[in-house]
């Protein structure tokens, strides 16, 4: 009977989310450095107080992979990631969850120390997954959501 009682909630939880965020205004951003490229894609999406950001790769301003590898890639992307997070208003604080794709998982512990000078305890939730053909022939890529403060 507990069990039952509990999964009840969950689920009451779980459709309490669906039912607010169904009515919640959606947003999309296309804007900083890759916008008007073509890409099928939005830079970033809101949906009520939640950011959705879509993966980002080591590029430049001009669209070019950076040089050297996993490590001047990660700091790249943190940077380009701040870019999008600036532009709403945002920072690393706001981020709550983040899903890493790597080209080779051997290389985790490298990004692993670069992605922890951009945040500060407590964490937000990761994932970490190898990833075969990443777009333009990246080292890595990361997306975020984040969420906005209440005001």
């Amino acid at each position: 009977m507990r069990i039952y009682i509990r999964e009840l909630t969950l689920a009451a939880l779980c459709l309490g989310v669906v039912v607010s965020s169904a009515g919640a205004e959606t947003q999309f951003f296309d804007e900083g450095p890759m916008a008007g490229r073509g890409y099928p894609f939005s830079e970033s999406v809101r949906v009520g107080d939640i950011l959705f950001i879509s993966g980002q790769v080591g590029v430049d301003e001009e669209d070019n992979l950076v040089p050297g590898g996993i490590g001047p890639e990660s700091r790249q992307i943190m940077s380009n990631m701040s870019g999008v997070l600036k532009r709403r208003g945002l920072g690393f604080s706001d981020v709550v969850k983040c899903t890493v794709f790597l080209a080779d998982v051997d290389e985790w512990a490298v990004f692993n120390d670069i992605y922890k000078t951009y945040f500060e305890p407590p964490y937000p939730a990761r994932s970490a997954l190898g990833a075969n053909g990443l777009a333009l022939g990246a080292r890595l890529e990361v997306e975020c959501i984040a969420a906005f403060p209440d005001e």
